[in-house]
């Protein structure tokens, strides 16, 4: 009984950074609308300086829960400038944490507000967040044939033409690496083979379009890419075989004692411009990463597994950039929910803000 309880007690300790971060969404959304609305008659670089700040606060609590609450060890590889910069950032995908991983980054260079994603049609939908990534300048795409080039480029031109601060995470695989899904893998590797390209084993062959979308649009107002290999400790079984790697709750419950991250910064003059030959680059790019993870996961000397070569830095991010986040907006949830006329602003919020929401995606991208 005991012992249950203990194990229990154990894969519960996700519920309360979940409860905050989802719990808080609507005082988040509460706030920034009520800034949309007051800011309407205001330039709008105004109304994009608190946007950003206040999206600072809320990913500052996020991480939070990832990094102080967890107390994973973050290891950087390579050259992470510490000024902020506008950048593509293009990343492995394997997880959703690898979203976090990109606040990790940018909030070591103080840009955290202005990271926007590329995003999965799909994922618009999501309650009030699917909406708000939108408003952010995130940019939600369909895949393969159903891909919007018009419409990315039409999305990135006004951010572009406003001035806002870009850091802008694609995945470019357009899917996870699922170790559990070996079809999706086998799929890759033979698409792969069928285009003579080279045959990759623990990354999936990257997909061009919006990168290139991104980076030709944006090729006068962006300082670099930074081309992002992510590995998470522990992610391999006892036989040596790669495994799924964590989900955001199995993050929570600390279960990723470390995570590595290589950064390799590109200077744009050096990605080709036109298409066919930004393919090409990109799948070497992702050469570059295959090998890093062949080096980490199954290098033959025990000693060298378990990380990138080079040289690399335990970043430990301070209390000060994350625990103020969370008492402001824990303070001002809690503050809300403590009268009744709160408590129903508060469920209006989730109800009514939701399906704003999904009207408005659903009208305009």
């Amino acid at each position: 009984m005991l012992l249950s309880l203990v194990l229990h007690t154990y894969s519960m300790r996700y519920v309360l950074p979940a409860a905050v971060m989802m719990g808080t969404a609507p005082t988040y959304i509460l706030a920034w609308g009520a800034w949309r609305l007051l800011s309407a008659v205001l330039p709008a670089r105004f109304y994009r300086e608190v946007d950003d700040r206040l999206y600072t606060i809320y990913q500052s609590m996020v991480l939070f829960f990832f990094e102080n609450y967890t107390g994973v060890e973050v290891i950087i590889y390579g050259d992470l400038p510490k000024n902020k910069e506008n950048v593509v950032y293009l990343s492995n995908h394997q997880c959703t944490v690898d979203w976090i991983i990109a606040d990790m980054l940018a909030i070591r260079q103080n840009a955290l507000g202005h990271v926007r994603y590329v995003l999965k049609d799909g994922l618009k939908w999501l309650p009030l967040y699917g909406w708000y990534f939108s408003q952010h300048g995130g940019v939600y795409v369909k895949r393969s044939a159903k891909f919007n080039e018009k419409e990315m480029r039409e999305k990135l031109r006004t951010q572009v033409n406003a001035e806002t601060l870009m850091y802008l995470v694609i995945f470019p695989e357009g899917t996870r690496y699922n170790p559990e899904i070996p079809k999706v893998i086998a799929d890759s590797q033979s698409f792969a083979e069928k285009e003579g390209l080279a045959v990759l084993k623990h990354v999936l062959t990257p997909r061009v379009k919006a990168t290139h979308v991104a980076i030709d649009t944006m090729k006068d107002y962006l300082d670099a890419v930074y081309d992002v290999t992510v590995a998470y400790e522990g992610t391999v079984d006892h036989k040596g075989q790669r495994k799924l790697a964590p989900s955001m709750t199995e993050f929570l419950c600390k279960e990723c004692p470390r995570v590595h991250i290589f950064i390799d910064r590109i200077e744009l003059k050096d990605i080709p411009e036109e298409q066919i030959y930004m393919r090409r680059w990109l799948h070497e790019r992702f050469e570059i990463k295959d090998k890093l993870l062949i080096e980490f996961y199954d290098a033959k000397d025990s000693k060298r597994r378990n990380k990138f070569p080079g040289k690399s830095v335990h970043s430990k991010l301070s209390l000060k950039k994350t625990l103020p986040s969370l008492l402001f907006l824990g303070g001002l949830t809690a503050s809300m929910l403590l009268t009744e006329s709160g408590r129903k602003l508060y469920v209006k919020t989730w109800i009514y803000g939701t399906l704003i929401g999904c009207l408005w995606v659903s009208i305009k991208p």
